[in-house]
């Protein structure tokens, strides 16, 4: 009954960023429906399943010691993969919703322009993968260090979604900038692993990178609002990313 108590609560402490950004967005009037939130949250949490049949399939026997391993591991087995079904999640996210027409369902009339909202649903993305993931590590580990460091750890996930959700909707017109941000992401998040597990590191490096990493998340989004023709915006998003 105790370990439920510690899951739960860790779910709560995970959802923090959630509620945040999601008051955020309703504060800044950003015209991002509830569905939609919450869709995108749910692709984020999707996520976490084809990521780990993907970690699980890169697993080499013979790479289990040494700094290759433990770059393998953190870069490539985890950090790539992870980002890489986010990839997948967002841009079938997008394709959904860009199925139905202007006004209907999940399709809302934007106000910013086309990256950036993908950048605003990838951070949504993240956290809801953050949110699962959070709940498998505490099922596993029930050390309340680790599992509070997983409220960063939280940060970290949403600040590499929002990276993701540019690339999923520049994937099309630009494949070398999608390409360049899943990198970022991923190099973000491969570093963001090695902080916390190395010897002799403190976390607080692994907290400034995630926090940092999420703040500069936030300011790409703000940067990118435009309230002066949400039309012409909706009607790029057409053209771009949603036929």
């Amino acid at each position: 009954m105790q370990g439920a108590w510690v899951i739960l609560t860790l779910i709560f402490i995970s959802s923090i960023p959630v509620i945040a950004v999601y008051l955020w967005f309703r504060l800044a009037k950003y015209q991002l429906s509830l569905i939609r939130f919450l869709f995108a949250l749910l692709a984020g949490a999707a996520a976490l399943f084809p990521a780990l049949v993907l970690q699980n399939i890169l697993i080499i026997p013979d790479l289990t010691q040494g700094r290759a391993a433990l770059l393998y591991d953190f870069f490539i087995r985890i950090a790539l993969t992870e980002e890489l079904s986010r990839l997948l999640l967002l841009v079938i996210f997008f394709l959904i919703s860009g199925s139905l027409k202007q006004g209907e369902g999940l399709y809302q009339p934007l106000t910013f322009n086309v990256v950036k909202k993908g950048t605003a649903i990838g951070l949504v993305a993240g956290l809801g993968f953050a949110i699962l993931e959070s709940a498998r590590y505490a099922a596993q580990d029930m050390n309340v260090t680790l599992l509070l460091l997983r409220l960063f750890t939280a940060a970290l996930h949403g600040a590499c979604g929002s990276r993701i959700g540019a690339a999923a909707v520049l994937l099309r017109t630009n494949p070398l900038q999608a390409i360049l941000r899943v990198l970022t992401a991923t190099a973000i998040h491969g570093v963001y692993n090695l902080m916390v597990v190395l010897p002799g590191i403190p976390s607080i490096a692994a907290i400034l990178i995630a926090v940092s990493a999420f703040l500069t998340a936030v300011i790409s989004i703000r940067g990118g609002w435009n309230q002066s023709n949400p039309n012409e915006e909706a009607a790029a998003l057409d053209k771009t990313v949603i036929k």
